[in-house]
């Protein structure tokens, strides 16, 4: 898909990088590089040497320190890459000193917080938007487009997967105090699916997550939902096991699936299988970058968050909400019900992470 033309006189966005983590250095910073109409700044890192390192690769400045950054005057908007339970503070710091934002996901490790923070960016014109990158590829707008036309008749029920080998014993996502654990590092992806397929009233009616005794965090778990209408979701995923990504809608006619769901890399070539009336037909697409694709989605609304539109519409598949917002909060909700449902008796997720949340010098940059 090519660039849209971008005005001669229009100044590129400028791009400040909160930490040097590996989904930073490995598909971000390429990304932000290569695209039109914006422009990286600076870099910043608690430790100097590796925020001078990464920040020649891309000719712009290191910072040390993230504070400091988000003083900048020649910075439009931050990429955050942190560790989860980060997120909020920098966000908040963010978007206080006037930056458009792109976090990592999750947003925050609670809804109360993610609705803080979409309302400050509201209320200050920002834009603030969490890197769920997956929706942004095209993949996913044929299927619903299939769905919508009624490809499969009906729509019974929805399943996903995800799930990702053993991570290594000092990755982030190991640590409670950072935001680790698979339901919010790895859950989050079925979670939105199911959000982006079957809309806002979807409700947990069982999970389960599950603790290893050699782990501090969830490497596994399942949730089932229903929506309003009675249609099911059956969630599954973990960072433990043979990697798989995948979802399948099921009709009352027939049946789509998806393979490479969630992360395909840039020059794969979708393949939609449509089962109905005995046959499989194969729906070959063009390959994507839905790394691109995202960073051109915070281009874009960066600039219109200084006009937003009050007027919400529906998408045409008239399911999930067309505001990217509406789709954080609710996955957001979700990934907390399901939480709770799987562990009733623990205390909210954000007790333990009182001191994680505050913004002083923390145990690690991230490996994300």
């Amino acid at each position: 898909m090519a660039e849209p033309a971008r005005h001669p006189g229009e100044r590129p966005l400028r791009i400040g990088v909160l930490g040097c983590a590996d989904i930073a250095r490995r598909r971000m910073l390429p990304a932000f590089a290569a695209a039109d109409g914006i422009e990286i700044t600076a870099v910043a890192s608690r430790d100097a040497a590796r925020a001078a390192d990464v920040a020649a690769r891309y000719g712009c400045r290191p910072v040390t320190g993230y504070a400091p950054l988000l003083t900048l005057d020649d910075v439009d908007a931050v990429y955050i890459p942190l560790p989860a339970a980060l997120h909020a503070t920098w966000t908040r710091a963010a978007l206080l000193a006037g930056k458009h934002v792109l976090a990592e996901k999750p947003l925050t490790c609670d809804p109360a917080r993610t609705r803080a923070l979409l309302a400050l960016a509201a209320q200050r014109s920002l834009a603030l938007m969490e890197n769920v990158m997956f929706v942004h590829h095209p993949q996913h707008q044929a299927v619903r487009t299939l769905l919508a036309e009624g490809a499969i008749g009906e729509l019974r029920s929805f399943s996903a997967a995800f799930a990702v080998p053993r991570l290594p014993a000092g990755d982030i996502r190991h640590s409670p105090e950072l935001g680790g654990g698979a339901l919010f590092d790895i859950g989050v992806y079925p979670v939105r699916a199911a959000v982006h397929f079957l809309g806002e009233q979807l409700h947990p009616l069982a999970a389960t997550l599950h603790t290893p005794p050699s782990s501090a965090v969830d490497t596994a778990g399942a949730a089932l939902l229903r929506d309003e209408h009675g249609v099911s979701a059956q969630l599954t995923f973990g960072m433990d096991h043979a990697y798989r990504s995948a979802y399948e809608l099921w009709g009352s006619q027939g049946r789509i699936t998806l393979n490479r769901a969630f992360t395909p890399p840039p020059g794969h070539r979708p393949v939609i299988h449509l089962e109905r009336r005995g046959t499989t037909e194969r729906i070959e697409l063009p390959p994507a970058d839905q790394v691109a694709l995202t960073v051109r989605a915070f281009r874009t609304a960066c600039r219109r968050a200084a006009a937003p539109n009050p007027h919400r519409p529906r998408d045409t598949a008239g399911t999930a909400p067309a505001d990217p917002a509406d789709a954080c909060l609710r996955q957001a909700d979700l990934l907390e019900a399901v939480r709770r449902a799987a562990a009733p008796h623990r205390p909210p997720r954000t007790a333990s992470r009182a001191a994680a949340e505050d913004p002083t010098p923390y145990a690690a940059e991230g490996r994300r």
